[in-house]
């Protein structure tokens, strides 16, 4: 079995927001057993896809752990040793730490996403007039579409994914073992597309209930994806995720 690592995330504090926008939860007012349960459910997720968590994911996924229990604990009224008409003393909420840091982040996240606007709309722009380039286009090209799936949402279907084999796993079953290359499985998953015209659902890529096989699979979507040979599209937040391959791709075995 071998080991692969994807450098696809940010940091933890950009999976954090992304969970907090995902659920629209309110940033200041964070339900902590909520977003805990959902940041560890995507760090088991890496896990079994046997990405490299770095330390960084863990450490904010402990930080979530204090935090909640935090709030679950008691709270007792100090004595104010202040003088009358003071009263009970100011305590202090233990997600105030994460919310200044989160929306500190958010700041400079957003701040980077201006950036790269104005960069793509000074790409735009030409200090010569355009060339006609007509001979060299090439019938049936393909344009490339702007997606707005993330790899945070593939994440989030392959959990749910896991969940339902878990489900629909049988009590007794023996399954033979099949070593998989992920090229070999980007074929596969390119012809099954063709055969059922060109489009089919996310989870219908996965029709064997067998770990290393769903593992292999998943690979081998975000591969197709960042090779822009398939595209993943979603009608709408939380509904289903449809791969299609692109007019023209044929088997990728060369990769």
């Amino acid at each position: 079995m071998y080991k692969i690592k994807i450098d696809a995330f940010e940091g933890p504090m950009d999976l954090l927001l992304h969970l907090i926008n995902r659920l629209e939860i309110d940033i200041y007012d964070i339900p902590m057993a909520e977003i805990t349960e959902q940041y560890v459910g995507y760090i088991h997720a890496m896990k079994e896809l046997e990405l490299d968590v770095a330390s960084e994911y863990l450490v904010m996924a402990a930080t979530l752990l204090a935090i909640k229990s935090k709030m679950l604990l008691p709270k007792h009224e100090e004595e104010s040793h202040e003088d009358e008409g003071d009263g009970i003393g100011y305590e202090e909420d233990p997600r105030d730490e994460l919310v200044e840091k989160l929306l500190e982040y958010r700041k400079f996240k957003n701040a980077a996403n201006e950036f790269k606007v104005l960069e793509e709309e000074r790409n735009l722009v030409f200090t010569k007039p355009p060339s006609d380039l007509s001979e060299f286009s090439q019938p049936g090209e393909v344009v490339r579409m702007d997606l707005n799936i993330s790899l945070y949402d593939m994440l989030g279907a392959f959990q749910k994914l896991l969940r339902r084999q878990k489900l629909q796993k049988p009590l007794f079953t023996k399954v033979a073992r099949q070593e998989m290359s992920i090229e070999k499985r980007m074929d596969e998953i390119v012809a099954d597309l063709r055969v059922f015209g060109g489009r089919k659902t996310f989870y219908e890529l996965f029709p064997i209930p067998d770990k290393e096989h769903i593992v292999v699979t998943f690979l081998a979507v975000l591969e197709l994806m960042k090779l822009n040979e398939i595209f993943v599209d979603q009608e709408g937040n939380f509904s289903e995720i449809f791969v299609a391959a692109k007019d023209g791709v044929e088997a990728v075995g060369s990769y």
